[in-house]
């Protein structure tokens, strides 16, 4: 083949390799799909999510029972009967909710464990989120599987249990009061869980065990899933991060274990106003539904204990295929690997193959390469956020065009390694070059294989290349054929972590992207080496870098459908009787200036009691505000009783206008002794002592404006210094202000208390008095549903749930 159509031949491969790659992560779904009553239907499942999604649907809300009701009546549609659990928990990250659980019960023929499917119903609260891909689209998926299941009337050993749990998006409250106060738990043998963390892109499996995977794994593999996507360094990953969805609890609260799936891409859509049908990938909720049928047909009659060990597999996808073998055989597959290495070196010099002095040259272009890609997307990224200050806006650090930033800088790492091997690297010594790369990822290897196991498939692509490198050995040339060959694993297995460690992780992580687009192009280095012309390409991958960054900036920024995001809270301290509003934001827009005017003062003094927060995002401004009169709580000490060195306290805060949540602070030298909240105790309490960090006692989200009844023990001698924060989600709506409509490139800001009315004060006595005659419509309670907004303030995500 003539040398000047070779790499371009090459090229045009590898980029349809690429692109078959990403094209078959997941089904494409067509609104002419056939609809056969016993098949997942995505349109269908789509019924269900245009039902449930219509308006936001947080705890406390009348939406929020709708929704509950509209499950109900669906799963009453199937002829299953169904059953719902209330109650009170508080998690051990200081969450009280009122939880009321879905659920139902499909009888199998055998006495064994059950399989449980899982799904949250409930949307997050704050930032008028739909909840459309989180989470009613693990919800219709189950609604819409049970159907083509039940219709199919496939014969089942084991019994489903259906479970739609509330108030996940608070602190996973639903699945806790699941797990430790009803009897089905003891008898759930796995558990299917769909979540969402963007609104669109492949869904991911992960899974969630005390022990061992190695059960798991083998039993997924068997179970036929057509497009798997995953593998275990995400699960190595994800066992280190602090994670919480549903199935944590499961795992840590019952020792339950079971599998998630869930889809990442279109991040900045997360808990926000976007987080509708209309950004909701169509394809993704049928990767959903593809996941969903072949493990229920499964594992309804397989034996749920064989899910159970105490080894750990190594496993990941390629298209249409899963692949596994046990972690015991990382360590060895890496020696071997380094010994092969070592014995084609001794061949390759003792054939005059390789030279010793160009082996140890090669060391140059590859650091170079290394260094320069990971220093200039790091240092890039870095000033491309001073050129934008706006990107700071989105609080996921994924920004709307942030996959045209990761073309780029790969684009720009591939530029850079072409650059440094055309000046360093002649194509007759590119096999002499090659053996620092593969001594690189043989040595990577080896840490992780100690460090982080589950990347022990990494090694997959080096045995490949070693092929590649034998054969140049053996025969004494190089072909470009087998070269391009060997090179499709490294292609197969790294390329995807490119593209989805900053979708995951969001930008900041780039870098990673650009580091890990060197250590392909090493691995490819037999291909890509032989180009005679790699200033060439060099030149051609700068310009189309360039060429997205131009694309890139011209749409960095805000437009309807694309939003700012941007945050504000009437705040009236009752202590001091001064009225503020304040905003987390940094970046101040038109509309947060109509009320924080041109120039704001700091709020740090507002952080001292600090409202959690995903990202310990704290308030950044402030202004004074009009005392509006808002109606206190009326806090009633029930009891208050000293008996020997211990006082007794039983406090009641009772709303006197339509709330959603209460946070009662208290100073960190307090202790507190049995306590509860509204009659629970905090989940894994060990001992009689609460448990805390920093100030914060509890987070209390209100349904049906029920009061919070503290009731605890502390010692005589301590000063009782606390204080409450009640809060309304009703900014927008109370008709004791006149908000401005968003303009419709705006939305509020998700992860953080936005748009309320908060009150906050000491935690003491209310004064008796007789209160002066006052304008009745400044006392009497707001029944306005917070979920009524302003015409046209939305046209224009606590927890990492």
């Amino acid at each position: 083949m003539k040398k000047n159509y070779s790499s371009i031949i090459t090229v045009v491969i590898i980029l349809g390799i690429l692109g078959f790659l990403f094209f078959s992560l997941m089904p494409s779904w067509s609104p002419d799909e056939d609809k056969k009553i016993t098949e997942f239907s995505t349109s269908r499942a789509l019924e269900h999510i245009n039902a449930i999604a219509k308006q936001p649907h947080y705890v406390g809300t009348k939406n929020h029972e709708v929704v509950a009701n509209y499950i109900i009546k669906e799963l009453q549609k199937l002829g299953l009967e169904t059953t719902v659990q209330e109650g009170f928990t508080l998690s051990d990250w200081g969450n009280l909710v009122k939880s009321k659980n879905i659920m139902c019960r499909i009888e199998g023929t055998k006495n064994t464990k059950a399989l449980l499917l899982l799904s949250h119903y409930d949307s997050a609260p704050h930032s008028f989120s739909h909840g459309a891909s989180d989470d009613a689209s693990g919800v219709a998926t189950i609604l819409e599987g049970v159907r083509a299941f039940l219709n199919a009337r496939t014969k089942h050993q084991n019994d489903i249990i259906i479970l739609f749990t509330d108030a996940e998006e608070l602190g996973l409250n639903g699945a806790a009061l699941f797990v430790t106060q009803h009897q089905w738990a003891k008898e759930v043998g796995l558990v299917l869980n769909f979540e969402a963390r963007g609104s669109s892109g492949p869904s991911y499996m992960l899974m969630e065990t005390n022990k061992g995977n190695a059960g798991l794994v083998k039993e997924f593999a068997k179970a036929g899933a057509t497009y798997p996507v995953s593998n275990s360094l995400m699960y190595s990953i994800y066992k280190m991060l602090p994670n919480d969805t549903d199935l944590t609890v499961f795992r840590e609260q019952g020792d339950i274990q079971g599998f998630n799936f869930a889809f990442i891409d279109d991040h900045f859509n997360y808990h926000t106003q976007q987080d509708d049908v209309a950004h909701l990938d169509k394809n993704t909720l049928k990767h959903q539904g593809s996941y969903l049928m072949p493990l229920l047909n499964y594992f309804s009659n397989a034996d749920l204990n064989a899910t159970a060990s105490t080894t750990d597999d190594v496993y990941f996808t390629i298209p249409f295929t899963f692949i596994s073998y046990p972690f015991d055989w990382v360590m060895p597959m890496t020696l071997i690997a380094a010994g092969l290495l070592i014995i084609l070196v001794f061949l390759g010099k003792a054939k005059r193959m390789l030279k010793l002095n160009d082996i140890m040259k090669g060391f140059f272009p590859f650091l170079g390469s290394l260094i320069f890609a990971g220093s200039i997307t790091y240092y890039g990224w870095k000033g491309l956020l001073l050129l934008n200050p706006q990107y700071n806006d989105l609080l996921n650090g994924f920004t709307y065009n942030g996959h045209d930033y990761i073309a780029a800088f790969v684009l720009m790492s591939l530029s850079i390694c072409f650059f440094f091997y055309q000046i360093a690297s002649k194509p007759k010594v590119t096999m002499n070059h090659y053996v620092v790369p593969l001594l690189f990822w043989i040595v990577l290897n080896g840490f992780l294989a100690n460090s982080l196991r589950g990347a022990g498939f990494l090694i997959i692509p080096v045995y490949f290349g070693l092929i590649a490198f034998a054969v140049f050995v053996f025969i004494q040339k190089s072909n470009w054929i087998v070269n391009l060959i060997c090179g499709i694993p490294a292609l197969l297995i790294i390329a995807p972590f490119i593209e989805m460690f900053p979708v995951g992780l969001g930008l900041k992580v780039l870098f990673g992207s650009a580091i890990l687009t060197v250590l392909a192009f090493v691995l490819l280095l037999p291909v890509f080496g032989a180009f005679h012309k790699k200033g060439s390409w060099s030149i051609l991958f700068f310009l189309i870098s360039v060429i997205f960054l131009a694309k890139a900036q011209y749409h960095s920024g805000y437009e309807s459908g694309q939003a700012k995001s941007n945050s504000l809270v009437y705040f009236y301290n009752a202590n001091n009787q001064k009225a503020y509003w304040l905003t987390y934001d940094t970046n101040l827009d038109s509309w947060t200036k109509g009320y924080l005017g041109e120039k704001p003062k700091g709020a740090k003094i507002f952080n001292e009691l600090k409202l959690f927060s995903k990202y310990n995002s704290g308030f950044t401004y402030a202004a004074e505000a009009p005392d509006k009169g808002i109606a206190k709580p009326t806090i009633t000490f029930l009891k208050d009783s000293v008996v020997g060195s211990k006082r007794y306290l039983k406090i009641q805060i009772t709303p006197n206008r339509k709330v959603n949540r209460y946070d009662v602070f208290a100073a960190e030298i307090m202790r507190f002794y049995n306590f509860k909240a509204n009659g629970v105790t905090t989940l894994g309490q060990q001992g009689t002592e609460l448990e805390r960090n920093g100030k914060k006692l509890l987070s209390y989200y209100v349904v049906n404006n029920e009061p919070l009844v503290l009731q605890f023990t502390i010692n005589k001698a301590t000063v009782l210094d606390m204080n409450v924060m009640e809060s309304s989600f009703d900014l927008m709506v109370n008709p004791l202000f006149s908000m401005t409509p968003r303009e419709s490139w705006m939305m509020p800001t998700p992860f953080v208390l936005n748009d309320a009315v908060i009150i906050t004060q000491k935690l003491k006595r209310t004064p008796k008095f007789v209160a002066p005659p006052v304008n009745p419509a400044t006392t009497q309670p707001v029944l306005t549903d917070s979920l009524k907004v302003v015409k046209d303030s939305l046209r224009v995500k606590q927890k990492e749930i």
